[in-house]
């Protein structure tokens, strides 16, 4: 019975049209200023005849090097954005009206000249599809911080000489598994290497591409191939399949143009050849091992260790060539991933009910998480002998296998599945209570008994795993540096490149040495407190500091306050004593904390938490005579299963109640830790700041002190696997404070599901009475950061969270353009300069101190310091990307951020942007420790996150996603995508929900 394969869709190329313009708006002579640090710029002059600070290029000295790094040319597409008439001032006054000409929503004026603005055709020049853009240049090395060695787990590999060439490949009949298309090209290489293939080792992709070394000795050729089925087992007749293979030459690689490319000669990478030589080094371990993405797992490579409910771990190796300034490089990185164990599927299904399925009958939730858990698994049959067919389960029968009967001829005879299985098979069913095993599809689904089934050894398990097994699985990857690096060495040493056939083949060397790269360490920057505490300013050790002696910045009053507790272990006495031990708490940190609360702390069941929430809300309204309660906070029980996201759902779409949530193991213990960790988060909650930059105060921060800057960050969090109708969920935040750069607001939306690109940054509508109506969270944020300073920003940085490298053009193009157009829609010709920034954290690059003994050059947990940058050697050959470690290791092997600009109209130096996202790090509101991803990237992952509970209930009670699309500024508007929209954030929900 064939297995059925899913095929693997092919990927489309997305061409999107774009307006960018390299606009500066601010004077040169400020620029560098604040590049040099020698003090904060001048103040800009508010009078009516400053020159116009937005300018069509930057100075003619500059030229060369913008238009290198991807920047429009100066002379090019003037007719489409001008600079704006009017000087674009710093205002350091709020001002009575802080809407003003930029952020006018009326349908007349601003909005219709934006509109018209962003609709007209693209002047000659500007970037149309990816294959026009480039990306920024990198500007230069850093040189800030002190200069120390690290290794990467990056091992240099030589390049080829010979040519390299493409073969397209037809398998007729067409098959879906890349399996059996390896199979059939195996028995091709086997049969006719020596004779029509001319002595060549192919590799071959699996589906329609085969390379060489050197050119076979013919153009086109077919080939018959006859395929034994190993599945039929070793006694008995086999069956025999024959396919039609048609080998055609396709092209020659340019080798050439790679290593102009890894010289730094030529922009573009040239994808076809390193796909290749990745196709070449990872031909052999296809064989050996079970490949799962890039990255291949065996059970011999490490015992595997059971993770529950029928699922193990299997150990493995991640591995990537990548182009870098070193030259080739060829990535290997451990890896640990669950797989189902190979058990009977009896066993199986006892380990996931987890009770004995043997004597007793299955209930209809069993029947459920059954079929879950098996639908499409694929096992083998054992009640016939040495034959091991293979299916994959596409269902669960809702009978047991006793009350089972199916037509055996063309008169509809019927017979039961357990005469037929004893008079076939001689095989007797044990346990007919069971249901049976439906394979095969829907129109001819075939029934196979439970004990006559094993699950077939090296399947992926793609859901989501529970809380116990991913503990468990995060034991077997935790590993120290020195271990993982040891163990790294040890995979290269067992892969054996020097012998690797293939790698022999095409003339491909490996280093078996770690990549020894120059690092420097930034410096922690200085943090500012409150001027009533000892300490006023503090200077972080290691990636770390305390509260000790310190007060909040801007400490918020708290006078309105409730506690309700959802924890039956928790009893009142205690649940109140925590009360007074955080409110102590927040007072000794700067707060104003009122004592006690309006209601006396309010006893709930988690099933009635909707009921409970409200019945809260009403008694201390009403306690206050109207007032609005200003804090909720809620104790829950360490297991809380979907309470929390119940809980905030409410709180922050319909009640518009702020929470700090506590666990009942905390509320036990009253750590001082905790609680000064707690009142961090409520302060932030509550609109106030615990700490900023000292720099920022002083005007000393190079690109963001001279003018009004603001700092956004995005990211987009996709569903589960499996989860095949969840919306995608966008979020985007902003600084709300300028020159501080600290307090941050943000949107969430709803888009088509696993879209990337965020549908929402800019739109438009029609209104019946408005007309056409701008929008969107980056228009929402800007208009939300005048209103909160006073001031229009004249700068813009972008951090994008979660995007891969074949994403980079795609994302560019489409948000830039978002970006502009929302810029254009608020004020005419307004289009400050952007620099965008993607952060990575799915890489598999690791920094190793050179020397682990060496106890000054690492951390507690013996990774490499925090602040640690690279820059050089396994970097990009051209383009603008560092690593940078900012935050000290808890345990396990840290992993550094990868930030890469992609667009740059700010002219940033390496050190300038390296320095500005380290400093960053040392400000995340809600723990004393510097983080390892630059907060507004953090903060946005936090708000998708979050989002992700506003649509569950949805989720659950109609089993898809519905239709419509919104966010939580607009929250019930229908949009073009027909995606449910998320439930409307309350007003003073936005600015705080990912500090939760």
């Amino acid at each position: 019975m064939p297995i059925r394969q899913m095929k693997e869709s092919s990927e489309q190329h997305l061409v999107i049209k774009t307006h960018m313009q390299n606009s500066i708006n601010q004077p040169q002579k400020h620029h560098k200023t604040a590049q040099n640090g020698k003090g904060p710029p001048q103040p800009l002059q508010e009078s009516s005849n400053t020159k116009p600070q937005n300018q069509t290029s930057p100075p003619a000295k500059n030229r060369g090097r913008r238009r290198g790094r991807g920047g429009r040319k100066s002379d090019q597409g003037d007719v489409c954005m001008r600079p704006c008439s009017r000087p674009c001032t710093v205002v350091h006054k709020p001002v009575v009206n802080p809407i003003g000409d930029l952020l006018s929503t009326t349908s007349s004026g601003p909005i219709e000249t934006g509109k018209n603005v962003c609709e007209m055709e693209m002047g000659p020049g500007f970037p149309t599809s990816s294959k026009s853009l480039s990306f920024a240049r990198r500007p230069g090395y850093g040189q800030v911080g002190s200069k120390c060695i690290v290794k990467a787990n990056h091992f240099f590999a030589e390049l080829p000489d010979k040519d390299l060439n493409q073969y397209d490949v037809t398998i007729t009949p067409e098959v879906a598994s890349r399996t059996v298309n390896r199979a059939i090209m195996a028995e091709l290489v086997r049969l006719y290497k020596e004779s029509d293939l001319g002595m060549r080792l192919p590799a071959y992709d699996g589906r329609k591409s085969l390379y060489t070394a050197g050119k076979l000795p013919f153009a086109w050729k077919e080939f018959a191939i006859k395929l034994v089925d190993a599945q039929d087992g070793i006694s008995g007749p086999k069956r025999e399949r024959e396919y039609k293979v048609v080998i055609k030459f396709v092209a020659r690689a340019n080798m050439y143009h790679l290593s102009q490319f890894l010289a730094g000669k030529h922009a573009d990478a040239p994808q076809e050849a390193l796909q290749i030589l990745d196709i070449v080094l990872r031909e052999l371990s296809t064989k050996r091992y079970c490949p799962v993405g890039r990255s291949f797992f065996s059970p011999d490579i490490r015992a595997p260790q059971r993770l529950g409910d029928g699922l193990e771990s299997w150990c493995g190796f991640y591995q990537s060539i990548r182009p870098t300034q070193m030259g080739l490089s060829l990535n290997i990185d451990m890896a640990s991933a669950a797989f189902i164990e190979p058990l009977p599927v009896i066993e199986f299904v006892a380990q996931l009910l987890g009770k004995d399925v043997l004597s007793r009958p299955l209930s209809d939730s069993d029947r459920v998480k059954i079929k879950k858990g098996l639908r499409g698994v694929k096992v083998e049959v054992t009640h016939r002998g040495s034959v091991r067919r293979k299916y994959r389960v596409s269902g669960l029968t809702s009978q047991p296998t006793r009350e089972l009967v199916f037509p055996v001829d063309d008169n509809s005879t019927m017979k039961s599945v357990v005469e037929y299985f004893q008079e076939m098979y001689g095989f007797t069913i044990q346990h007919a209570h069971l249901p049976c095993l439906q394979v095969g599809n829907q129109k001819k689904a075939n029934y196979l008994p439970m004990e006559a089934c094993k699950i077939v050894e090296g399947q992926r398990y793609t859901k989501r795993l529970n809380e116990r097994q991913i503990t468990a699985l995060l034991k077997v990857t935790c590993q120290r540096p020195r271990d993982r690096e040891n163990d790294i060495l040890q995979t290269v040493q067992n892969n054996a490149y020097d012998q690797d056939p293939y790698a022999k083949e095409f003339g491909i060397k490996i280093s078996e040495k770690l990549a020894s790269v120059e690092a420097r360490i930034l410096p922690a920057p200085w943090l500012k407190y409150h001027e009533t505490g000892k300490e006023k300013d503090c200077l972080p050790q290691v990636g770390q500091w305390n509260m000790m002696n310190k007060k909040m910045i801007n400490g918020m009053t708290v006078s309105r306050w409730a506690c309700i507790n959802f924890s039956r272990s928790v009893q009142e006495s205690v649940a109140r004593g925590f009360c007074n031990e955080l409110a102590q708490m927040c007072q000794v940190s700067g707060m104003e904390f009122n004592s006690e609360p309006v209601i006396p702390i309010y006893n709930a069941r988690p099933e009635h938490v909707e009921k409970a929430l409200k019945h809260v809300y009403h008694a201390s309204t009403n306690r206050t005579k109207g007032k609005e309660l200003e804090l909720l906070l809620a104790i829950l029980p360490d297991n809380n299963g979907s309470l929390y996201g119940d809980l905030k759902r409410i709180c922050e779409t319909d009640l518009g109640l702020l929470t700090q949530c506590c666990l009942s193991k905390h509320v036990f213990k009253i750590s001082k830790q905790y609680l000064a960790n707690v009142s961090l988060k409520i302060n932030v909650k509550m609109g106030g700041r615990n700490t900023v930059l000292l720099d920022a105060i002083s005007c000393r921060i190079p690109l963001v002190s001279d003018i009004p800057t603001i700092i956004f960050g995005a990211d987009v969090t996709h569903p589960e696997n499996g989860e095949d109708s969840s919306p995608s969920i966008a979020a985007v935040v902003a600084s709300q404070d300028w020159p501080e750069v600290t307090k941050y607001a943000g949107l969430v939306c709803a888009q088509a599901h696993r879209q990337e690109l965020i549908q929402d940054l800019y739109k438009t509508w029609q209104d019946p009475v408005r007309g056409t109506v701008s929008g969107g969270m980056i228009r929402d944020l800007l208009i939300s950061f005048r209103k909160a300073t006073g001031q229009k920003p004249l700068r813009i940085i972008f951090y994008r969270d979660g995007v891969s490298e074949g994403q980079f053009y795609q994302v560019l193009l489409y948000e830039l353009d978002a970006i502009r157009k929302a810029c254009a829609s608020l004020e005419p010709n307004y289009q400050p300069p952007v620099t965008f920034i993607v952060v990575q954290k799915r890489h598999h690059t690791r920094l190793f101190a050179n020397n682990h003994r060496d106890r000054t050059s690492t951390d507690k947990s013996g990774n490499i310091l925090p602040g640690t940058v690279v820059d050089s050697k396994i970097c990009h050959p051209t383009e603008f990307d560092f690593y940078l470690c900012s935050h000290a290791g808890i345990q396990g092997t840290s992993r550094p951020a990868h930030y890469h600009v992609l667009w740059d109209e700010n002219n940033f130096t390496a050190d300038g942007i390296q320095s500005l996202t380290n400093n960053l790090c040392y400000t995340y509101a809600r723990c004393t420790r510097s983080v390892s991803v630059v907060p507004p990237a953090y903060y946005a992952h936090l708000a998708a996150f979050r989002a992700r509970f506003y649509t569950e209930p949805v989720m659950h009670e109609t089993g898809s996603a519905g239709s419509g699309a919104g966010h939580g500024a607009k929250g019930t508007r229908t949009g073009e995508s027909g995606v449910r929209p998320l439930p409307a954030l309350k007003e003073n929900v936005k600015r705080v929900m990912f500090y939760c």
